[in-house]
């Protein structure tokens, strides 16, 4: 059953959140294989993931979604809909899906696709929607952006709960 739901819903999750932080879930995944490189939450030791279960990468993705965080509030700040933040959401949404795929023992192949996929269907979604709110709530976008960033981390941490089980 813990398979099945990372299949349908964890690792499309991971994308989708990749879509509104590049960053986020790739920290989160981290920090799950690091401490589970004893055998705990997410065993990518032994694998060709092995790089992401050592504390200086999720040290380094950390400090990456903490800097996103920043840069996303400043004015010039390209939309995450160009076509370089796009293409570095796609690549890392394949990327966690794919570690995420290796570490329940299943495809990389059917992981990148849907972490690609979700990460798509969360760029796309995730700009109209924080567009939305800002127009509806008539609140300065930053404090749209905080809570994205607030959601982004809460639900990479749950994606990750379902995929370690």
């Amino acid at each position: 059953m813990i398979a099945l739901m990372s299949w349908v819903l964890a690792i499309p999750l991971l994308g989708m959140m990749t879509g509104l932080r590049s960053m986020t879930p790739m920290a989160v995944l981290c920090w799950f294989a690091y401490l589970g490189s004893n055998g705990g939450h997410l065993p990518l030791v032994g694998t060709w993931g092995f790089w992401a279960a050592k504390l200086i990468t999720a040290i380094v993705f950390t400090v990456l979604a903490v800097g996103e965080y920043i840069g996303d509030k400043l004015p010039k700040t390209p939309n995450r809909t160009a076509p370089g933040p796009l293409m570095a959401r796609l690549a890392f949404g394949g990327l966690v899906g794919a570690l995420a795929a290796t570490g329940v023992k299943g495809s990389v192949l059917e992981g990148v696709l849907l972490g690609v996929a979700g990460a798509l269907v969360g760029t796309f979604l995730s700009y109209q929607v924080r567009k939305r709110l800002v127009d509806w709530s008539g609140r300065p976008d930053w404090i749209v952006a905080v809570l994205e960033d607030a959601f982004a981390l809460l639900v990479s941490i749950y994606a990750m709960g379902v995929v370690t089980g």
